[in-house]
């Protein structure tokens, strides 16, 4: 079932089934998806918050399996709790979004787990996505301006092209991951583990003159 250009104000999804389905230009205001099932759900150009609201649409503890949102405008947004394993999220806006305990990992034992997130072209600006574990997910061309990332493992990621502003650096644990043309201001490599990590050779200087070295372009 496909449904377009439709508003929901105050609208209570609690609890429901809207698995598969597919929401294209659609504005959801202070709507409450708590709980409900969202499983392989599409969200195209959408709108879950109101301009001059302070707070978005809830997704607390909602089966976000494979969901996907493209182009939506998601600040503000309440993830806490939900199952977010293989979501989709494609040039969102998600500023100051609330992914607090949000489960981006299928725990297959109690030592084995394997994580899936498509998080791409997004502003992450203010989210709080502490303790999320990100591993080798798909986190390219981001925006994370104080971005809360505090004990989040974001190893062998994809971050390439990102926008990190510089309070976010040794926060999370980003061994192996992919910096590749990612702004990287403010990264020390004293106080950051870069096991594995790739950059590209402009960004070398950058982390070398956090050590006060100064290179120089070689002589022609």
């Amino acid at each position: 079932m496909k449904t377009h250009n439709q508003t929901f104000h105050q609208e209570n999804f609690s609890h429901q089934d809207l698995s598969e389905l597919e929401f294209k230009d659609c504005t959801f205001i202070r709507c409450d998806f708590t709980r409900a099932n969202l499983r392989d759900v599409t969200f195209k150009r959408c709108k879950f918050i109101e301009q001059g609201d302070i707070e978005g649409c809830h997704f607390t503890a909602a089966n976000l399996r494979d969901a996907s949102f493209q182009q939506c405008l998601l600040a503000m947004a309440n993830f806490s709790f939900a199952n977010c394993y293989g979501i989709e999220m494609r040039e969102c806006d998600l500023k100051g979004a609330n992914f607090s305990r949000a489960n981006f990992a299928n725990q297959v034992s109690h030592r084995v787990y394997f994580c899936s997130a498509f998080i791409t072209g997004c502003n992450l600006s203010y989210a709080n996505l502490a303790q999320a574990c990100l591993e080798k997910c798909e986190l390219f061309e981001n925006r994370w301006i104080e971005t809360h990332l505090l004990g989040a493992s974001l190893k062998e990621a994809d971050l390439s092209g990102g926008v990190f502003s510089s309070d976010v650096w040794g926060q999370f644990s980003v061994q192996g991951a992919n910096l590749c043309h990612a702004e990287i201001d403010g990264l020390d490599p004293r106080k950051v583990d870069l096991s594995g990590v790739k950059i590209a050779d402009w960004q070398q200087s950058q982390l070398l003159e956090s050590l006060g070295l100064i290179v120089f372009p070689d002589a022609r």
